[in-house]
């Protein structure tokens, strides 16, 4: 079949789609570009597959923009290089891939030609083998990398190998491990409670609590006994249920009296139980840093710290998106001039980084069974509206811009406090 491959289409593509090698007769590139080809058949930006391109390499103009030269390759090394590339998809890749391949000629060089790798994304999850080291690969961006953590859950997730993480059963814990007090709470504050059905009615695996929420429990394969699924224990779950299995999941919230922590701890709290026992302690918590500061002469004479809408909205999503399998905790800490709340797990892949911190990404879940029961529970803004509310609110109360820090396997908020905090606080510091 002819794909009617345009170059100078393709050097204008998304960088999730093109990846350029001038060569691939080397031992080293070969595997490159054959982890890319599954990269790019796992397909987690969702954008049907991609390219490999060699013969070709990406450069910089004299404005420093990224641009293409095409060097072209012999027809020996041409044959080499398809030879050894497809022998590796075949050998390496599991499930083995047969990428389609196609010869253009090269625009700058009738001596020589380009020849192009075309990867469509499959339904399977592809690994690849360097000598006994099985890896799963994707493409982020401009980049081929590893998956791992949370972005190999959502690999998995999405090709159907495993289920997200809050609705997957847990065999360790059965429905004696909810704890029917907070759930019968929960129930009447979401307004879900049903007066002619007794709560234990949803400790089965096949009452649902609510539209888009699977039954609490999964009937195990082996003896027919059931399980709690992750949400449920998570949200309903014993306090000592949840220790045992997941230690560490609890926030912890460490509160200094000066801006780092070179001095002593004013506080520490170690939060435990379900994660709504959690959000709303750290909330109240919170919410005591969140005294007026009085000034007669200003036309506000009366100034919270910080915002307690962005508090609220700070910590519930850094329970609700948190990547649950990392062993980290949540960490708040709270200095005389700054609140930082660290959430595990970097940034959804499928969410733009800029966009996220100008307030304007759209929605994505990582834990959608959380997400959803927090909002019914009015903790949570509707969805994708956490970060612009945080965003906004510190603004209408004159506080300075939230700073957020998206790093590999975390996302750190920043909320800092009123301008005439930071005043006063000088004023006492100077008067001493």
């Amino acid at each position: 079949m002819d794909y009617n491959i345009d170059l100078k289409e393709l050097s204008e593509r998304e960088s999730e789609k093109v990846e350029w090698k001038e060569n691939g007769d080397d031992k080293e590139v070969v595997k490159k570009i054959v982890k890319t080809i599954s990269a790019f058949a796992n397909d987690i930006a969702n954008v049907g597959g991609g390219y490999v391109v060699c013969g070709a390499k990406e450069i910089k103009d004299e404005f420093g923009f990224p641009k293409v030269e095409y060097t072209g390759l012999s027809a020996n090394k041409l044959k080499e290089i398809e030879g050894k590339v497809r022998e590796q998809c075949t050998n390496r890749i599991s499930p083995s891939i047969a990428p389609i391949f196609q010869v253009i000629d090269n625009p700058n060089d009738i001596e020589t030609k380009i020849l192009v790798f075309i990867i469509i994304a499959t339904s399977k999850a592809h690994t690849y083998r360097d000598n006994e080291t099985v890896r799963y690969y994707v493409r982020i961006g401009r980049e081929t990398i590893e998956a791992r953590n949370g972005i190999l859950s959502q690999l998995l997730v999405n090709k159907q190998v495993i289920e997200p993480f809050d609705k997957r059963a847990n065999p360790k814990v059965d429905e004696k491990d909810i704890d029917t007090l907070l759930f019968r709470d929960c129930m009447y504050e979401m307004k879900l409670i049903q007066p002619t059905k007794p709560l234990e009615s949803y400790f089965s695996d096949n009452e649902q609590i609510a539209e888009f929420i699977p039954p609490l429990c999964v009937k195990k394969s082996l003896d027919g006994g059931l399980c709690l699924r992750n949400f449920a224990l998570f949200m309903f779950g014993k306090k000592n249920a949840i220790s045992l299995n997941f230690p560490d999941i609890h926030t912890l919230i460490s509160i200094y009296y000066g801006t780092d922590r070179s001095g002593p701890t004013a506080e520490r709290h170690s939060l435990t139980g379900s994660i709504i026992e959690q959000a709303k302690r750290a909330i109240e918590l919170l919410n005591m840093q969140a005294y007026t500061a009085f000034d007669k002469t200003s036309k506000t004479p009366n100034q919270e710290k910080y915002p307690k809408r962005a508090l609220q909205e700070a910590v519930i999503n850094a329970i609700v998106h948190r990547d649950y399998e990392i062993a980290e905790p949540i960490r708040i800490t709270v200095f005389s001039d700054r609140i930082e709340i660290m959430s595990p797990g970097s940034l959804h892949w499928g969410v733009d980084k800029e966009k996220f911190l100008s307030g304007k990404a759209n929605a994505k879940w990582r834990n959608q069974s959380f997400a959803y029961l927090f909002h019914k529970l009015q903790l949570a803004q509707s969805e994708g509206q956490g970060i612009p509310t945080i965003i906004r609110t510190m603004k209408e109360e004159g506080c300075p811009a939230p700073v957020f820090e998206i790093g590999t396997d975390s996302v750190t908020c920043t909320l800092i406090a009123h301008p005439r905090h930071q005043t006063i606080r000088e004023n006492w510091s100077n008067s001493r």
